[in-house]
This record gives structure tokens, sequence and C-alpha cells, in this order.
């Protein structure tokens, strides 16, 4: 009789001890399934969370990527600044002159103030008149006036004149002072007329401007290059109350983006380490750096491994971005934030063939989180394999025992 008591007593507290650890273990399941964020349902649930308020869900369709893509592309440098005329030989204050002076024999006003050609020497050896006589005067500064001092003639207005204007003028004030006289000017240093170049450059420098037309990658060739991979660079050009970005990359690609540059122009050379993360049930949960010239979707999943084909649920890829109003569609009725951007989440469906054409042309932005949910069926089989994991070896043990 006690032997038959003690069975049953036995087989009460495994029983018991199995129950337990059943009940445990469904209580507990939602922590142990492994679920890795939101699931599909959840996220699309979003816009009544009161917790942020405002979020937009967005399905990836043609539609989508025609607007993200109009409203994203930015103006190149050709297209915004146009073509622009070389820097003309236009005085400026500070700028230095150099004045040189001919006069036709016989020479009344420079006669032997100045310089003779070898065909002149020769001529004089001889006995025949020299044919001209060449002054040259010192270097001479453009003052805050805009004025210089030449001999004979006083003071010169040159600011905002080109050398062929100050050319003439002097000539026609020596007209009846000197016999014939011709005028050269040039422009020896110009201090006005320059670009200022700063950033990731091995030196910033201030670069002097020329006819010739000194263009965006002579300003960063002047300034030794930049500092970081031409991948990760991007030029600013800031003319005037306008400032405009490209990568450096596209402007060494595209001739047409190496505009002329302009006086006052600066150029400023920044590292842009651009990065998207990506959590859930991709290939890798990692912040991924990319491009300055951009990163598509399709990319991104390549970048990232792809989906775990166990775990991924294909219709439940997610991209959370801040967007700005003018990207979403009028139907959104968007809250703006306070930072003036709305919280959107961009829903891919990816076992719709035509989504892997979209997703050639959607464009992934820097700071974008790129989230793949885990698949209904995957958290049912991590549920099984917890409770195979912890119910089945209590049964084996109950029946090892009777």
């Amino acid at each position: 009789m006690r032997l038959v008591e003690f069975e049953k007593m036995k087989s009460g507290l495994f029983r018991g001890a199995g129950l337990a650890a059943l009940l445990a273990t469904l209580s507990a399941c939602s922590g142990l399934v492994g679920q890795p964020g939101p699931t599909a349902r959840a996220i699309a649930d979003a816009p009544n969370n009161k917790a942020l308020s405002g979020i937009v869900v967005i399905d990836l369709d043609r539609d989508t990527v025609l607007r993200t893509r109009s409203r994203t592309v930015n103006d190149s440098f050709a297209d915004a600044f146009g073509t622009t005329q070389p820097v003309a030989t236009i005085v400026r204050p500070g700028d230095v002159l150099e004045v040189s002076i001919w006069e036709a024999p016989p020479a009344t006003l420079f006669a032997g103030s100045g310089t003779t050609s070898a065909r002149d020497s020769a001529n004089a050896a001889v006995g025949t008149p020299e044919v001209s006589t060449n002054a040259t005067l010192p270097e001479l500064l453009v003052d805050g006036t805009g004025t210089i001092f030449v001999p004979f003639v006083g003071a010169v207005s040159v600011a905002g004149r080109s050398v062929r204007e100050i050319e003439r003028d002097i000539s026609t004030r020596l007209q009846k002072k000197a016999h014939l006289p011709q005028v050269v000017v040039r422009l020896v240093r110009n201090t006005t007329a320059t670009v200022t170049v700063v950033g990731e450059v091995v030196r910033s420098t201030r670069m002097a401007l020329s006819p010739k037309g000194e263009r965006l990658l002579d300003a960063l060739a002047q300034a030794g290059g930049a500092t970081q991979p031409v991948n990760r660079m991007v030029i600013q050009l800031t003319r005037g109350d306008r400032v405009l970005s490209m990568p450096l990359e596209s402007v060494i690609r595209d001739p047409r983006q190496n505009i002329i540059l302009s006086s006052d122009d600066v150029v400023t050379a920044v590292y842009q380490p651009f990065t998207f993360t990506a959590l859930g049930a991709s290939g890798k949960n990692e912040e991924v750096k990319f491009e300055a010239t951009g990163l598509t979707l399709a990319q991104a999943l390549g970048r990232i491994g792809g989906l775990q084909a166990d775990r991924a649920n294909a219709k439940g890829i997610f991209i959370f971005r801040w967007e700005d109003p003018a990207n979403l569609p009028p139907s959104a009725n968007p809250q703006i934030a306070q930072n003036g951007k709305v919280p959107v989440i961009y829903r891919v469906d990816l076992r719709d063939p035509a989504t892997f054409f979209l997703s050639q042309q959607f464009d992934v932005r820097n700071d974008d989180l790129v989230y793949v949910s885990t698949a209904p069926i995957a958290e049912f089989q991590q549920f099984v394999n917890v409770v195979a994991s912890t119910v089945l070896p209590l049964i084996a043990v109950r029946n090892s025992v009777n």
C-alpha cells in the first residue's frame, strides 16, 4: 500500500513540475522567442502611437519613388551657377600695376630715362637716330581711393577699369607732353580677385584668379588636395548668399561641374561619412558607411547581406526617416515636428517583383534606419523551440523514473 501511494505521489510531483515549467515557459515566451524589434503589424499601427505623434507610413511604390527623387535631386554646380566668364583684368584697390611708356623719336619727355631695343642700339652705333625709347615705372600700388600716380600725368583713377582702358587714358593725357606716346599696363599682382579654399585640405589657401579662368579643381589642387578619400568628400561652393554642395567624385567624373570660379568664391572641402543603420532580421546589424555620391535601397540591402532566409519577413522591410514635408503626398496630412521634419516609415514588400526595380531607384539617405521585421512563422518556430528545449526534457525524466 505504501509503495502504491509513493508511486502516485511521485507521479503527481513530476506532473506538477512539468505543468509549472510549461506555465512558466508560456508566461515568458515573449521574452524568449527573440523578437528583435516591432512586428510588421505594430509598425503599420505606428500612426496611432501616442509616444510620437504624427508618424506617417507610406508604401514604396512608383509614385513614392518619383516624388522623392524629384525632390532630392540637388542642383549641380553647372546648373546653379551657369557659365561663368573668367575674371577679367579689372583693377581693384590693393592691386599692383606696372606701367611702361614708349615714346617715338625724337623723345622729348622720356629721352634717356628708359631702355632701347637691340636694333635701336645698333642704329645708334652707326649714327642713326633711335627708333623709340621705353620707360618702365616702378610698380604702382592702387591705393584705397582706386588711383595711382603717373609722372607727368598725375593721379589716374584705375579702380573698376580694365588695363586697356587705363592704357588709353594715360596715352591720351600724354599726347601733348610726349612724342607719340604708347602705353602698356600690366597687372603684376592681383590681390583682390581671389578664391578662398578651406576644409579638409592639406593647407587652406587664398588663390588669386587670372584671366585664364581658374576652375574648381584648380583651387583644390592649389590647396594640396583633399586629406580624405575622394568618395567620402563633398565640395561646398559659396558664392554670394548661395551655398551649394556636390560630391567631389561627381565633380571629377563630370567636367561640366568643374566650373570657372568667380572672385570671392569660398570652396570648402567637407568630409562627409554618410551612414545608415541596419537592424532586425537582416544579414547583419550595424552602422554601414556609404559614398557621398549616394546609395540605393537595393545596394543597401546588398551591403547588409540581404535578409535572413529563416527569420525575415519579406513583406516587412521598413525605412525609418525624418522626412521633408515637401516629399510627402498631400493625402499624408503630416504633423511637422520641432525640427521641421516629419517622422516617416517607408514600407517595402519584397514579395512583389516590381519592388526590386523600385529599390534600384529609391535612395537611402544619411542617418536612415533600415529595419527588417521577423516573419510570424519564425516567431512561432522560436516558441516551439523554447517549449521543446524546456518541457520535453522534463517529460523524458518523468518517463525514465516511471
